[in-house]
């Protein structure tokens, strides 16, 4: 495993191995089932390219309304709990007793990308969020507190964690593109990414 540090961003490189890879991907099948992804809308009306859901206590919803959490999936039903090996992930990379509220899971397909933001629907900034990709390789873009200003990308492979706490809280970052099919992990290709987030 390899530690770099990008502008406050901790990336922890190669830090979950090809078992613990395929592990997560089974814990999350029963998450996927129960709460099936869902192609979220922006407040300005224009459709997502990625797909997603959550698991835990609030999910994150995006539609004409607005950017929130909410207590159920949009289908009406509960979200899933949080599989055991993702909080297990998350006490492992932060140290921290504090659990998360929300797991969110996209899934980026072929041509899908995030375009830079800051997350900050939650209500207590000093909780560091986690972000785990699985699948194939993201060229993940990393800003400032503040849009505009240089860049830096940094391409994150399958088993890769990023924690964003401190000054790197609520920069800017986003993903541009993926190599799809470039890891054999999910059997149709694509990306999976977890951000593990402190809600309440």
């Amino acid at each position: 495993m390899t530690r770099l540090m990008i502008r406050d961003f901790v990336v922890l490189k190669s830090h979950l191995d090809p078992a613990a890879q395929a592990g997560l991907i089974e814990a999350l099948r029963p998450v996927l089932k129960a709460a099936p992804p869902f192609s979220p809308q922006t407040p300005s009306g224009k459709k997502m390219s990625v797909r997603m859901t959550s698991a835990g206590a609030l999910g994150w919803i995006s539609d004409r309304t607005g950017y929130r959490y909410a207590p159920q999936h949009p289908g009406g039903q509960d979200w899933p709990a949080i599989p055991d090996p993702v909080l297990r992930l998350w006490a492992e990379v932060t140290g921290l007793e504090r659990r998360p509220d929300c797991c969110l899971i996209n899934y980026y397909g072929e041509g899908a990308r995030m375009g830079l933001h800051q997350d900050k629907d939650e209500a207590d900034f000093s909780w560091p969020v986690v972000s785990v990709s699985l699948g194939d390789d993201g060229l993940f873009r990393i800003g400032n507190p503040t849009r505009g200003g240089r860049t830096e990308s940094v391409w994150l492979s399958s088993g890769d964690v990023v924690v964003m706490g401190g000054p790197a809280r609520l920069s800017y970052h986003g993903v541009d593109r993926i190599r799809y099919k470039s890891s054999r992990l999910l059997p149709r290709g694509g990306r999976l990414n977890l951000t593990l987030r402190v809600v309440t």
